[in-house]
This record gives structure tokens, sequence and C-alpha cells, in this order.
């Protein structure tokens, strides 16, 4: 877990041109670029306050193309989503499995408590912001859907 929360670390130090500096912010505002490896490729990510690889509270924001999946994983601390565009789709359980989420729409909100096993999908072009306390960390269920690992 320490080796993973490292390399996040690590992964996320390379999103410093993407904290957010200029607050308060409108979304035209807001800096993206890719996802870190421990998210599947094809996604942009913004950091809108903190630090997600150092203890505090930090808010994130995850783009997603239609389409884009993340496999079953948990967090060692509670995650927070709240879906600002898209149709985001979130299930409970050890492997990604359509028939057992539910759909969030604009405004949508939900909590993966933590340690609590987890997986996402999209089916629009989808926007989400994440909050919970750092530093973050994620452990994919089977390790070999590890983004990062490949």
């Amino acid at each position: 877990m320490l080796k993973l929360a490292c390399t996040l670390a690590l992964l996320l130090a390379g999103t410093a041109p993407l904290l957010a500096d200029d607050m308060p912010m409108n979304a035209d505002g807001i800096k993206w670029g890719p996802a870190p490896a421990v998210l599947p490729a094809g996604a942009q990510f913004a950091v809108v306050a903190g630090d997600p690889s150092k203890d505090g509270i930090y808010v994130l924001r995850l783009k997603m193309p239609a389409g884009y999946k993340i496999p079953a994983h948990n967090h060692p601390t509670s995650e927070y989503v709240t879906v600002i565009s898209g149709n985001f789709h979130i299930g409970m359980g050890d492997k990604l499995d359509e028939a057992k989420g539910i759909e969030l729409t604009a405004g949508g909100f939900g909590v993966a408590p933590a340690g609590m096993n987890h997986f996402a999908w999209t089916t629009s072009d989808t926007i989400v912001q994440v909050h919970g306390e750092g530093p973050f960390a994620i452990t994919y269920v089977n390790p070999a859907e590890d983004p990062s690992k490949k």
C-alpha cells in the first residue's frame, strides 16, 4: 500500500501545472491535463483545490469520454463524487458489472466509503468532481487491471 501511495504521489507531482492557483474560478478557468497513469488512459484531470498527493482535503475533476471504464478498486479514505455533466455509472463490488450499477446524471452524488470496492463507467462524455482526504491512493481489486502496471 505504501508503494502504491508513493507511486501515486510521484505521478501526481507531474500534475503540478494543473493545480488550481486562482480562486474562485469559473469552469473555463480550469486547467486540464492527462489523467495520472493510475487511471485508465483517455481521461483528462484537473485539480480544483488542495493537493491530492498530500495530507488534507482535495477537490479534483475528471473528464471522461463516452465508454470510459474504471475497473473495481478501493481507496483508503472515503471518496465523494458529484456529477457535473454527462452520465456516470457507479456500482459496488469486486468486478465491473454494468448490471449492478446506478446511473447518476448532472447534479447526482455518490459516496464510496473507505475500503469499499467500487467501479464506474460512462455512457456519454462526462465530467465528475471528486473530493476527499489526501493523500489520494487507489488499489485495484484485480492487480492485472491496474493501468499503471501496463
